[in-house]
């Protein structure tokens, strides 16, 4: 005969009963056949624990002893009723039932439990087995891994054991049971059809506890339950889990989840959403009413959390928040009395002690969150200023029994709440005013048994800016640097490397001792600049319009003289102070447009050099002159070792009502003014001394025209090569006393330029004219020059030998 296993296909226990017993009558009744089971089974294999009045509340069970010589589907079924007003807990001591499945034991696992198994009801409304159709299926269990503790939903538990082995033995599984009151599970006031949907009032229950359905046992699946607890106008509730473990599906709990609300419906702010394992959670009301939820899913039973237990507490004694709420903070919901605050770009605000201007209450502790700013186009910092600090030493004069502690670092985002910066307490504090060192300032109140007025600060939000250097103290964007405090060192624009920000002034201002100068060198540089032409160097009023870079002179006289504006990728090349000077400023403008990373620099403070720097000179009483690089043409180099930079300087003069006309005949310096600027090395003409100078690097191309005429009959030229320079063929430039479209001239004049130029330049091998007139060279056959141009013209020669 074929075996029928209908009973174990994990159906409700009221369907297995009736297809066992089917199986049993149709063996007894079959046809020359002898029973499969001794009848004398059924009896002995079922049974029921049952609470009475005067009865045992507890004892223990283990699993029935039997013979199976057959090999049949065999279910036995252990019931345990508790009386009304009561409940049933089953916990198991011993498991090990001799289930095969195929890919190793596993819980609650339906088709891995074949030959033994025990089936777990809970939620058994009524024990008599035609009300059982209904009872959920609380999980299949095979191996040596025992179910965890149950408690029943009602009154009732069942345990379903299959088996189709030849025998058993009462070590399968053993385990003890008790009966006990109900009143823990009674919340409140029942609501609706729910077991465990509940109203507690603060009239008739101040505090108690709050308990899931089956805690401690494994919750039911399926489930949704409510409390409601509803406090006196004026009280708070706090709850106070001590024990929390929910299945965990995630961080947003989308299967079983506890939701906490703010108040009576759930369509009022939430609290917060909790699963998994929580300690240490701590819940308190805004005002007198708060809804908490538990919601299980219909899945499986392959999950056995216990749930949770709790108290929860109505009181008027709570800290009040109107002492958050009138001064822009925002009580952070769930909590007795932490706020935060939000700035609102560069806002102020105060800060108190709970109650004040009343003393604060004993034993409560409240945490301040304060957070600046910190975006794309925005990061602040917080500075607090104390106007009354009162909390009272301990008896040891220590801040043992109150205290203010103040984290400067941030540190709430690894709960790293014992790094803190400052613990102040006591009558009067030292520490006036703390900036936090990046966007959040965070302090945690603490009060013991005596009591004070507590304090009272200010909150400034002030753009950080990340800049080294001495700050201006009002938090504006301001630094400084003095000699003679330190010799060398780095500055940046705000926040580099990342953008600077927004609508921002910044300056910096680089103060020298007696006999020395300033040298600025850049590292990098990217300033905005929308309007500027790309194809030449981003510099002067014409290019910067959106955001800049300005350097000036300072002087003791507090006069200041602007040497450049600088923008776009141009970076402004190795700069001095001028030896009149007392220092540098150098000023950013930003607009409230689009930003870029700004720049990032460094300075040395070094004795002052001559006033022709390492190599120039002072060149008058000549009609014409050449100017070149150290060295050349061969390259030139860098400053001496430990010095940051090497300047020559060439002042040219000639006379009264002429002018200057210099012309770059070579030009090859590193550097790349429209996508890199003249960071190393940097050639500055000031072709009229009250103007801005003009800044050459890079490469000349040998058919462009480099000339430039000064104003007047004074022109300055200036060459800086930073320590950073790895050197150039540098350039080669010839200068000349012209005379500008004079009425009449007495010497030669230049074809195309109408220029008025001494008559013994002409045919002098040298284009005195410019570089695009050469008149001067023109028609020089048979032409000889005069003995005062020889020397010059044999020099010339020599110079054009070694080109060659």
């Amino acid at each position: 005969m074929a075996q029928d296993n209908r009973c174990s296909s994990g159906r409700s226990l009221a369907v297995l009963l009736s297809l066992c017993f089917f199986q049993f009558q149709s063996a007894f009744s079959g046809a020359g056949e002898e029973p499969l089971v001794d009848s004398a089974l059924r009896p002995k294999c079922d049974s029921q624990f049952v609470s009475v009045a005067g009865g045992p509340t507890n004892g223990t069970f283990t699993a029935p002893v039997f013979e199976n010589s057959g090999g049949q589907s065999v279910q036995c079924v252990y019931t345990f009723v508790a009386a009304p007003n009561q409940r049933v807990e089953v916990v198991f001591t011993a498991f090990n039932l001799r289930g095969t499945p195929p890919d190793g034991w596993a819980i609650g696992n339906l088709h891995a439990c074949i030959h033994e198994y025990l089936d777990v009801y809970s939620e058994v409304l009524q024990a008599e087995a035609k009300d059982l159709v209904n009872s959920p299926f609380g999980g299949r269990y095979c191996g040596d891994i025992a179910p965890r503790r149950r408690i029943s939903l009602y009154r009732s538990v069942a345990l379903s054991f299959h088996t189709d082995k030849n025998f058993t033995t009462a070590d399968l599984f053993a385990g003890r049971y008790t009966f006990f009151n109900d009143t823990e599970y009674q919340i409140g006031n029942l609501t609706g059809s729910s077991p465990c949907s509940f109203e507690i009032h603060a009239e008739a229950k101040r505090q108690g506890t709050i308990i899931s359905p089956t805690y401690p046992g494994v919750y039911p699946k399926d489930l949704y339950c409510s409390y409601l607890f509803l406090g006196k106008k004026g009280q708070r509730i706090r709850l106070e889990f001590r024990d929390f473990d929910l299945f965990y599906g995630g961080p947003h709990c989308p299967f079983d989840v506890v939701k906490i609300y703010d108040g009576r419906t759930n369509d009022s702010a939430i609290i917060g959403t909790y699963c998994g394992q929580q300690r240490n959670l701590y819940i308190y009301s805004s005002d007198n009413e708060v809804l908490v939820t538990f919601e299980t899913l219909q899945r499986t039973a392959n999950t056995q959390n216990r749930g949770f237990k709790g108290i929860f507490e109505f009181s008027e004694s709570f800290v009040k928040l109107d002492f958050i709420v009138k001064n822009d903070g925002e009580h952070i919901r769930g909590t007795e009395c932490d706020q935060k605050i939000l700035s609102k770009k560069g806002s102020n605000g105060f800060v108190y002690s709970p109650n004040y201007p009343y003393p604060y209450h004993p034993k409560i502790v409240c945490r301040y969150f304060i957070y600046g700013m910190q975006d794309s186009q925005n990061l602040e910092r917080v500075r607090l200023e104390f106007s009354l600090f009162d909390i009272p030493k301990g008896d040891k004069g220590d801040c043992s029994d109150g205290y203010l502690k103040i984290y400067l670092k941030g540190q709430e985002t690894t709960d790293s709440y014992d790094k803190f910066d400052h613990e102040l307490c006591g009558e009067d504090t030292k520490t006036s005013s703390v900036v936090s060192d990046g966007p959040r300032l965070v302090m945690i109140f603490s009060s013991g048994e005596l009591q004070g007025r507590g304090f009272k600060a200010q909150y400034i939000f002030e753009t950080e800016y990340r800049v080294p250097g001495t700050a201006a103290p009002d938090g504006s964007c301001a630094f400084s640097y003095q000699s003679a405090s330190k010799k060398r060192g780095e500055f940046n624009s705000p926040r580099f490397p990342g953008n600077y920000p927004s609508s921002t002034n910044c300056t910096y201002t680089f103060i020298t001792s007696i006999n020395e100068q300033v040298v600025i060198i850049f590292e990098q540089f990217k300033v905005r600049a929308d309007s500027a032409n790309t194809s030449v160097a981003q510099y002067g009023f014409d290019n910067c319009h959106e955001d800049w870079v300005e350097i000036s002179n300072l002087y003791r006289d507090g006069g200041v003289h602007l040497i450049g504006r600088y923008c776009g990728a141009t970076s402004p090349g190795p700069i001095e102070s001028s030896l009149g000077a007392v220092g540098l400023r150098i000023f950013l403008r930003t607009d409230a447009e689009g930003v870029y990373s700004g720049f990032k620099a460094r300075y040395a403070f070094e004795p002052a050099k001559p006033m022709f720097g390492d190599c120039g000179q002072n060149l008058s009483s000549s009609d014409y002159g050449v100017i070149t690089s150290p060295n050349f043409p061969t390259k030139y180099s860098g400053p001496q070792k430990g010095g940051s930079r090497s300047v020559c300087s060439w002042f040219i003069t000639v006379r009264p009502n002429h002018r200057i006309l210099l012309n770059f005949d070579f030009f090859f310096i590193e550097g790349d003014p429209p996508t890199r600027g003249c960071s190393a090395a940097v050639i500055r003409l000031w072709h009229t001394l009250s103007g801005l100078p003009l800044e050459f690097c890079g490469e000349k191309p040998p058919k462009d025209n480099w000339q430039y005429l000064s104003d007047g009959n004074v022109m300055k030229l200036s060459f800086v090569v930073a320590d950073k320079s790895v050197g150039g063929e540098g350039f080669r430039a010839v200068w000349t006393e012209v005379a500008v479209a004079p009425k009449t001239c007495s010497e030669f004049k230049c074809a195309k330029n109408s220029y008025c130029i001494a008559d013994n330049l002409r045919c002098n091998s040298v284009a005195n004219c410019g570089a695009d007139d050469s008149s001067d060279e023109a028609n020089c056959k048979g032409y000889a020059p005069s003995k005062e141009n020889s020397s010059l013209l044999l020099s010339l020669g020599f110079f054009l030998l070694l080109r060659s």
